[in-house]
Formats: structure tokens, sequence, C-alpha cells
């Protein structure tokens, strides 16, 4: 039970903030969130998280007409504002517009801690990303970079239904905000799902 409402806790602090590389630069603080001020948090750092998403990871992936960042924030550590850490897990797809269906080209799931910062014009940057390391090393970075959020972490990311819920609401503000005159997306290999419209 008490795993369900940490759950519950990650997954409204990720729906609050739902909208649109090694680390050296920030020291982090072992995974310990802080009170998340969503009038603050919002849209500005998140706008730098997707277009770091899309030029920096999406371009490594075969190329679509369309890419969209779906990044899933967990934790946030805002206690110094010019150095905002971000736990997530963090994907990227790729799509081509076919008709009235996005169809997936590429993409992945790159989790782990990206270090905000401000230039000096005020605007954010994602200044460092630590990410979670793939094959052998994947459980033990992963419990590195997460610390003592790694329970919720991997409670997330191995939540298939979540993570869908989380693509299929990023999906539809894009199509919403891109005015895309779709109403599908597909993977290869699986039937078309209808994007949400609410």
């Amino acid at each position: 039970m008490r795993d369900m409402k940490k759950m519950k806790f990650w997954i409204i602090a990720a729906i609050l903030l739902c909208g649109a590389a090694v680390l050296t630069s920030c020291n982090g603080t072992n995974g310990k969130s802080a009170d998340v001020r969503v009038d603050d948090a919002g849209n500005d750092f998140r706008v730098a998280v997707d277009n770091y998403l899309v030029d920096s990871i999406g371009v490594n992936y075969a190329p679509g007409e369309v890419c969209i960042p779906c990044a899933t924030i967990l934790v946030i550590n805002d206690m110094n504002p010019d150095s905002i850490l971000l736990w997530g897990d963090y994907w990227v797809f790729n799509f081509n517009v076919v008709g009235d269906t996005l169809k997936t080209v590429s993409g992945g799931d790159h989790p782990g801690l990206m270090c905000i910062k401000k230039t000096e014009k005020g605007e954010f940057y994602v200044a460092s990303f630590e990410q979670v390391e793939d094959g052998h090393g994947n459980e033990a970075s992963a419990r590195r970079i997460f610390g003592d959020n790694y329970n919720d972490f991997h409670a997330f990311n191995s939540n298939e239904e979540a993570r869908e819920q989380f693509r299929a609401d990023y999906i539809a503000n894009y199509v919403k905000a891109h005015n895309l005159a779709v109403k599908y997306y597909q993977d290869y290999g699986w039937p078309a799902k209808e994007i949400p419209t609410e």
C-alpha cells in the first residue's frame, strides 16, 4: 500500500509537469526531492528538456517527419534555482505522417538525471545529462543515478500501462500544439491506437 501511495505521488507530479553526457557541472543530492512549485517549475525548463531530447537525442535515431519528446520527470530538486536537477524517464519518438496516422520510425528510452541551468539572458538549457547505461551496467547505473528514488523509478519504468498513457498524452499535446491532422499513432507490427482528445 505504501508503494502504491508513493507511485501515485510520482505519477501526479509527472502529470502536473506534463506539457509540451556525463554529469560534470552540477552536484547532485542523491535523488532527494524538494518541494515542487508547479507555477515556477512548469513550462520554461520543460521547453529546454524537450528541445534537448529532440536536438541531442532524437537526431541519433532514424529520422522521421515528426520528433516527439516524452519526458516523464519523476523527481525535481530546485532548491538551487541556478542548477535545477531533474530525475526522469526520457523518451523520444520519430514518426512519419501517413494519412491520419503517426507511424513510428524510431525512438528509445533514456532515463537519467538532467541538470538545468540558465544562460546570461535567463533562458533555460540542459547543462548536462547523466544517462542510465544500457546492457550489463543498467541496474547498477540506475541505482547510482536515482539513489533513494530508485525503487520509484523502477516501479514507473516497469509499468508499461502508465508509461503508455503518458506517451499517448504527450503525443496528444504535440498534435494539438502543431495542428496535425492525425487521429492515431502506430508502432510497427502493432495496431494503431487512437490519440486522446481530452
